[in-house]
């Protein structure tokens, strides 16, 4: 395993982080927690989560499997998505709704701090300088060791690194973006912006909901029990016959290089010297496995440029 620096800071994570997004509903407690037992052995040493994932059974789950371990790991968990409906505190990020669901996040993870917290997505409705003094309260008081961003475009990261330095607040070390060979837009302005202000980035989706695992194919009916087969809502957006197209010339290349479709996907997301760690999710110990065989994947400069030609 690998360890990369979060942007300009001293925390380091490895390349592979497990994304838990699935705990408590398609992968059980047990399964879950041989999952992270997995990820641990093999040198995954952060595990990214949030307060609604699951309705709060992945914090639970991730709590449980860490007992007598917890300081070994860095456990990153999110704030500002909506846990209450019909509610105006039950979303969003005010100092309310953070302190709130801070205490319950602790909670729920059996600990006393944690180490990445995320502002889950902005909020143009609460003031940037309401939600960064309590983020920087939260790090000043030893809850929270490093803030966190997700879903934050240039604008909203120049608002936020702005705020922060004009009133001295605890600054944001890590960006949480989606990223993969099919959503490549952060390319443009946000993953620069990012690398030139000493930022991490930590790219969720690297899988894009499993389109990059070679489940899919031009023509066939989604395999049962995918994402796909459930969710008309991904395969409006995603199973378009031009991403799937453009999947099956991946394909080729990964079978150019000896490797399947995930393995390449994944290693060519941690080709880009700006990703800090690819947040992969996994549905049994045997996926960990093929997480990390990304690992071993070498991309020749040749096959990058051609990968980089077939957006």
């Amino acid at each position: 395993m690998g360890y990369r620096r979060l942007g300009g800071w001293g925390l380091r994570a490895s390349e592979i982080s497990l994304g838990s997004n699935n705990f408590g509903t398609q992968v059980d407690r047990p399964l879950a927690i041989r999952v992270i037992d997995r990820a641990l052995e093999l040198g995954v040493n952060m595990i990214d989560t949030a307060n609604v994932y699951t309705g709060g059974k992945s914090e639970e789950i991730i709590g449980e499997a860490l007992k007598g371990r917890r300081d070994e790991v860095v456990v990153a968990t999110k704030v500002g998505s909506p846990v209450v409906s019909n509610n105006p505190i039950g979303g969003g990020l005010s100092r309310k709704h953070i302190m709130w669901q801070f205490k319950k996040s602790l909670q729920r993870l059996q600990t006393d701090y944690v180490d990445i917290y995320y502002l889950h997505r902005f909020d143009p409705e609460t003031p940037l300088e309401e939600t960064l003094r309590t983020m920087d309260y939260l790090v000043r008081e030893g809850f929270v060791r490093y803030v966190g961003v997700s879903n934050f475009d240039v604008k909203q990261l120049e608002a936020t690194w702005r705020t922060c330095e004009e009133l001295g607040l605890e600054k944001p070390i890590v960006l949480q973006p989606p990223y993969n060979l099919l959503r490549r837009d952060i390319e443009v302005e946000v993953a620069p912006w990012c690398e030139s202000h000493g930022m991490g980035v930590a790219v969720y989706s690297p899988l894009q909901g499993g389109l990059l695992t070679g489940k899919y194919s031009l023509g066939a009916q989604p395999p049962e029990g995918s994402r796909a087969a459930y969710n008309p809502i991904y395969r409006e957006r995603w199973l378009t016959a031009e991403n799937l197209q453009r999947v099956e010339k991946y394909r080729e290349v990964a079978g150019q290089l000896g490797v399947d479709l995930r393995e390449l996907a994944v290693a060519w997301i941690l080709s880009h010297r700006w990703v800090s760690t690819a947040i992969v999710g996994a549905s049994n110990p045997a996926q960990v496995d093929e997480n990390v065989k990304a690992l071993e994947v070498n991309i020749p400069q040749s096959l990058l440029e051609k990968l980089d030609n077939q957006r």
